[in-house]
């Protein structure tokens, strides 16, 4: 497939992005990147300065939120591209609500209870779009064990899925924007796979 080609089939796209930080926002950068028409981005955070490490927002953004400043990135990027944001914390009740047409969903949370939440409510709830979580991206090195690893036809996990940030082992942002990068491709190799939805 041509990369013109390629455009053209992703603007037809809508990726959900379930969390703005690390992940979500590198993820949401290599999507927009790559031509997805439509992003629907969740985070209820702000950027503040200790996020500008791993996270794709710029110093003169701290203090605004998450979603806003991933917005005003993206459009920077390419104008074209539909970004739908919702400042709330996920739930039971608006998940459904928030990426119910969705091509593919990006879990991008920090918390264990909250991706757990996620994984539950999108299997049951939004039954047919792939899931693809983010888990072990803590630390530096190591490049051998990230990897992409296929569940079932609807749930993959992106990382190493052992390594757990702490204050000695913090996310830095070679290791977060490779996974971030991996769940983008994922979502790539998924969604141009099969044909755009009737929304």
């Amino acid at each position: 497939m041509r990369y013109r080609e390629i455009r053209e089939n992703l603007k037809n796209k809508r990726v959900g992005i379930a969390g703005a930080g690390g992940l979500g926002s590198n993820c949401a950068v290599a999507l927009a990147r790559s031509g997805v028409g439509t992003l629907v981005i969740c985070d209820f955070d702000m950027v503040e300065s200790v996020n500008l490490n791993r996270q794709a927002y710029f110093s003169s953004q701290v203090g605004m939120l998450k979603t806003e400043a991933l917005k005003e990135n993206i459009r920077n990027i390419d104008p074209e591209i539909n970004v739908i944001t919702h400042e709330e914390r996920l739930t039971p009740e608006n998940i459904p609500l928030f990426y119910r047409n969705c091509d593919a969903i990006v879990e991008a949370l920090d918390e264990a209870d909250m991706k757990v939440m996620l994984l539950q409510t999108v299997l049951e709830c939004l039954p047919g779009i792939p899931l693809i979580i983010g888990s072990g991206i803590a630390g530096w090195g190591n490049t051998d064990a990230l990897r992409c690893r296929r569940v079932d036809d609807l749930l993959y996990v992106c990382g190493d899925e052992s390594t757990e940030a702490d204050d000695d082992n913090p996310p830095v942002a070679p290791r977060v924007g490779m996974v971030a990068n991996m769940q983008a491709n994922t979502v790539l190799e998924l969604i141009l796979a099969k044909p755009a939805k009737n929304l």
